[in-house]
């Protein structure tokens, strides 16, 4: 009976607005066999992109049996637009396919690394870029992003910290509901999907996939705060993590799934699990599989991604297999896929908007404002455009490295690398000489792996002895060195956990030979997470963290040249040795403390033999062009006011923090927690009133009981341009 729903939609069309969404569903259900609704609950990946290890399957023999309801990692819009050809007029009831993608920072127009956007602290930037990749995703065919990821990352170790918003729960709150706006409300909407629910990023010794286990306390006042927001803000799909919480997989999780999820927060769309994360139940010792997928199913997780499990599931399960199908047909009605299927998928938006001169118009201006300014002793940027400029490192002139992990849609061979853009920008101007200096890693398997492993191409290796002696030369000529260095893309994401953060040995060693020269020295740090830049912060002068995108090169002559002041701040905090972590800025109070940067061991508290305690750059951290001089805070009433000068000699964006202690709560709260910050900027030497609200819901928490209170009695109220440097009043409720 092929074509029976189309035909069926044909006659509707006039009435479909009409009728209710639970009445079209109800009529399809009532028409699907067992396996037509298992197929409904069953995500394929087609392996055009990789992101998990593949499990193959006889995928158009499925769909026109109507035995899969999604795939993933499908790309093109004419590809897209056949394979749902094939589900609407091959199959029997017709029922469109939804089609996803990890969509991460961008479709080909690629923004930074998600860690980078959260450093703008810029919330319409971030729905923007969301937005604009939105729009190029359903071009191209996709009406699903398995983004945002909301993990709350303290540990640095853990390479996907790329793919978050950094360690704080307040910022990656407001980051998660811009995200998911720009996702899901703009001219071109596609079904955001809120990942990883949940704790993914609290994985053990930051080893990706690893055990996690923690209080629920600190579950609700430290990590669900981003994944809540999310789901306030509409987000239509949630996937599930590959983790144990409180000892159960949390795709097999029914007190996360259903009881924090959809009764606490009122989630109404559906859960897919992660890659197979069904099938690996059994490796965390919990098991048969098919008894596994019925768990995972009750629980409340919806779609099974590529496990297949779900599709043998038995009718004995009937109430709960209707359920999830009805989740499922209720996100594509949301998506208006029974109203046109083929709304997804346009080649000439394709042509006229996927990676157009407008897109990366505004990527080059949001990605200028990521870069994150840790030292320029000495004012040596921004640089002027005259004599010989050496940029040298392995991350000069690789192509596969310039858009930065989790960039699947990107076409490489648009992008320029730096080289190629300093050359562009500089001609005539300023003689640009380059070369590569060293390997990336000691190991050249790994160096080659951690690309060929995504299907990129890897940093070619080189003879380090003869590539340093060809950097050392280009040095001695050049007036100012830009040394690209750092992590290559993918040593940052998924699988990608490093137990040392400080810079490679070869790039420290060419570092460190460049810098014993005496020029001036510029180094961009290239990286997906919190490094170790202990050395490096002693002995070069100029240091930007850079955190990749499309528009990497164009971005970074607008900044290191002057035409643009630095504005980024971090969102994680950089430590002086690997060893601090997990490190971050909002830690409780010990009976024995002891402060930051306190120069002396002392025997009986809270400190290291070797390293003194707190960040060598503190979360909210990063310097501009300019400088800017704060006054003493003010408290009328319940708003906290405070007067904010450039006294520099240029324009420049401050970022101004507010953070609150709770001096007498129920339970030991954090030294300092992040409740509100503004991006203000000012002309040379103007000054600004900058004002906060403090209301209850910025000082509230969840206690011992788990229920949300405001404490009456003192607060802390503290303002300031990071985590560290701040001035307090005293605030009483």
């Amino acid at each position: 009976m092929k074509n029976t729903l189309i035909g069926m939609m044909l006659c509707l069309s006039a009435t479909m607005g009409a009728q209710t969404m639970d009445a079209f569903i109800d009529s399809l259900m009532a028409r699907m066999t067992l396996e037509e609704k298992l197929g409904q609950m069953n995500l394929l990946s087609v392996g055009d992109v990789q992101t998990g290890t593949p499990l193959r399957a006889e995928t158009s023999r499925l769909i026109r049996e109507g035995k899969a309801g999604a795939l993933l990692n499908i790309k093109g819009a004419e590809k897209i637009l056949e394979v749902q050809r094939m589900a609407v007029e091959e199959s029997r009831l017709g029922i469109p396919l939804l089609v996803g993608m990890d969509v991460i920072h961008g479709y080909e127009t690629i923004f930074p690394i998600p860690l980078g956007m959260a450093a703008t602290w810029d919330l319409e930037a971030i729905e923007e870029s969301a937005c604009i990749a939105a729009t190029e995703a359903s071009a191209g065919g996709v009406a699903w992003t398995f983004s945002p990821m909301v993990d709350i990352a303290l540990d640095a170790r853990w390479g996907r910290q790329a793919e978050g918003a950094g360690e704080d729960p307040y910022l990656g709150a407001l980051v998660a509901r811009a995200m998911v706006r720009g996702y899901q409300r703009g001219p071109h909407p596609i079904l955001a999907c809120v990942k990883h629910f949940a704790l993914y990023g609290a994985a053990e010794g930051g080893r990706d996939y690893n055990t996690v286990d923690m209080s629920r306390l600190r579950m609700y006042n430290q990590y669900f705060p981003p994944y809540k927001a999310a789901v306030e803000e509409g987000a239509g799909s949630v996937m599930s993590s590959f983790n144990i919480v409180d000892g159960v997989p949390a795709t097999a999780n029914s007190w996360l799934l259903d009881e924090v999820l959809r009764r606490q927060w009122g989630f109404k769309g559906f859960v897919v699990s992660d890659y197979a994360s069904i099938s690996e139940m059994k490796r965390h010792g919990i098991g048969p599989a098919a008894q596994n997928a019925g768990h995972a199913l009750k629980a409340g997780t919806d779609m099974d991604m590529c496990s297949e499990l779900f599709v043998r599931l038995p009718d004995s399960l009937m109430p709960w297999i209707d359920r999830a199908c009805r989740r499922v047909l209720e996100a594509k009605w949301r998506l208006g896929l029974f109203e046109n299927p083929y709304r997804y998928g346009d080649p000439a938006r394709v042509r006229r908007e996927v990676y157009s001169r407008k897109h990366r118009d505004i990527c080059r201006r949001i990605t200028a404002e990521s870069f994150v300014l840790l030292r320029n002793e000495g004012g040596l940027l921004p640089l002027e455009r005259k004599g010989t400029l050496a940029l040298i490192g392995p991350l000069v002139d690789s192509r596969s490295d310039v858009a930065g992990s989790w960039a699947f849609c990107q076409d490489t061979a648009k992008y320029e690398t730096l080289r190629e853009a300093f050359e562009r920008r500089l001609k005539g101007k300023v003689r640009v000489v380059s070369c590569q200096g060293s390997n990336v890693l000691d190991n050249h398997r790994t160096q080659h792996e951690v690309a060929r492993g995504h299907g990129l191409i890897p940093v070619p290796v080189v003879d380090d002895e003869k590539a340093l002696e060809e950097a050392l030369a280009m040095a001695r000529e050049a007036d100012v060195v830009v040394m690209a260095l750092g992590e290559t893309a993918w040593m940052s994401g998924e699988g990608a956990a490093r137990s040392d953060l400080s810079l490679p040995a070869p790039q420290k060693r060419l570092l460190q030979a460049i810098c014993a020269l005496g020029k001036p020295v510029v180094l961009l740090n290239f990286a997906g997470r919190a490094t170790e830049l202990s050395w490096e912060s002693e002995h070069v002068p100029a240091i930007m963290n850079v955190w990749y995108g499309s528009e990497a090169g164009d971005a970074l002559c607008d900044v290191l040249f002057g035409e643009v002041s630095p504005s980024g701040r971090l969102t994680v905090s950089m430590p002086k040795r690997t060893g601090q972590e997990p490190l971050y800025y909002s830690i409780l109070p010990t009976g024995r403390p002891m402060e930051d940067n306190e120069p002396d061991y002392h025997v009986f508290s809270t400190n290291y033999v070797d390293v003194t305690n707190g960040a060598l750059y503190p979360f909210g951290y990063g310097l501009t062009y300019s400088t800017f001089e704060y006054g003493r805070p003010s408290l009328e009433g319940n708003t906290l006011s405070v007067r904010l000068s450039n006294t520099g000699g240029r324009e420049a964006t401050e970022v101004v923090q507010l953070y609150i202690r709770d001096r007498e709560a129920s339970v030991s709260r954090p030294k300092k927690e992040l409740k509100g910050f503004q991006r203000i900027t000012l002309k040379a030497g103007e000054s600004r009133v900058v004002k906060f609200e403090i209301t209850e819901d910025l000082l509230g928490y969840y206690n011992s009981e788990l229920q949300w209170v405001v404490d009456k009695g003192e607060f802390d109220l503290m303002v300031g341009p990071d985590s560290r440097h701040l001035q307090s009043v005293v605030y009483r409720l």
